[in-house]
């Protein structure tokens, strides 16, 4: 699977200096320019979802879960990324102890000006927005693993095209994150959070004691068919710079069309506990939308493969591969 190369991305701006008198009007012109990059490769991102869907459900505990936890380090490891394993428990809203696992990939380790990308693996164990089937667990082609997939894509298109010797990445797949009590549920106890349980436990048990990044990019729901992603409030809030970068950065690679230019409120995600405990800028890159929320297919049946669309996945990958490129 070869992988074209980006040779930069050419914007012109066209200012118009109007002069009066007999003199004629001039034209200043000045480009725009991205650094090279790598392609983006939606095929292989698609497949990569594929085979998480392929393991079956995700749930902590279960085949599925395990033998995705291999494949991913088997997979991070051939790409040429060291790999570690951060091994922990949670106790769970119904009184379980889930033994969970961060899975932490980093290239150009010496580096110390770093970048933090994160998506959670973990699925759903209900469909409880659902009306059939309630109580059995969500495939999560988009909620879970589009996320994984686009950045095993970015971590094979990196191997491919080495970046600068001083940028380091670090990828880390948050574990847990999509527990949490029914939608249905009667009483529900909120006197703590019970999901997001791996960038919960990460923020307060870095993998490195000193651990810090430059900025984070968290990437959820990203896969879904129709996605559109707009500027979430935590991500406002904590990041607002690199949330312009990415935003700007995708409309001058075309995709603004994806990348709505318009708020929407906060949402409860790992990339939270990123920044108020871990004390790293991150924004959240999710599909929710200002009128509508979460998808239709959000914790239901729906969310599988028919759901999936490459461009989607090639759109956030291309324009975070573009934005960690100029660094």
């Amino acid at each position: 699977m070869k992988n074209k190369f980006h040779w930069g991305v050419f914007v012109l701006l066209i200012l118009l200096v109007s002069c009066s008198g007999e003199k004629s009007t001039e034209t200043k012109t000045e480009s725009v320019v991205l650094k090279p990059y790598p392609a983006f490769n939606a095929d292989s991102a698609y497949a990569f979802v594929q085979k998480q869907v392929d393991f079956g459900p995700r749930v902590p505990g279960t085949p599925g879960h395990a033998a995705t936890k291999v494949w991913m380090v088997e997979t991070l490891k051939k790409y040429g990324w060291t790999v570690q394993v951060q091994d922990f428990k949670a106790q769970t809203y119904d009184d379980l102890t889930w033994d969970l696992s961060n899975v932490i990939a980093s290239i150009n380790p010496q580096a110390t000006k770093r970048i933090l990308l994160a998506a959670h693996w973990d699925t759903r164990r209900m469909a409880d927005k659902d009306t059939q089937r309630i109580d059995e667990p969500i495939d999560g082609a988009n909620d879970g693993a589009s996320g994984v997939a686009v950045l095993l894509e970015i971590a094979r298109s990196i191997s491919s095209q080495p970046l600068s010797s001083e940028v380091g990445i670090d990828l880390i797949f948050f574990d847990g994150e999509d527990d949490g009590e029914p939608e249905y549920a009667s009483s529900r106890d909120n006197s703590k959070i019970w999901w997001c349980h791996g960038s919960q436990f990460w923020s307060k048990n870095k993998h490195l004691p000193n651990y810090s990044a430059y900025y984070g990019i968290l990437v959820d729901l990203v896969g879904g068919k129709n996605a559109r992603f707009y500027r979430e409030g935590y991500s406002r809030k904590f990041a607002s710079g690199i949330l312009s970068k990415i935003w700007d950065n995708a409309s001058l690679l075309g995709h603004g069309s994806y990348f709505i230019q318009q708020d929407v409120p906060e949402i409860l995600d790992d990339h939270v506990f990123v920044n108020e405990w871990a004390g790293i800028p991150m924004i959240d890159i999710i599909d929710f939308s200002p009128d509508l929320g979460f998808s239709s297919y959000h914790h239901t049946h729906q969310d599988a493969m028919d759901g999936i669309d490459a461009r989607s996945l090639k759109v956030v990958g291309a324009t975070v591969l573009a934005t960690i490129y100029q660094e």
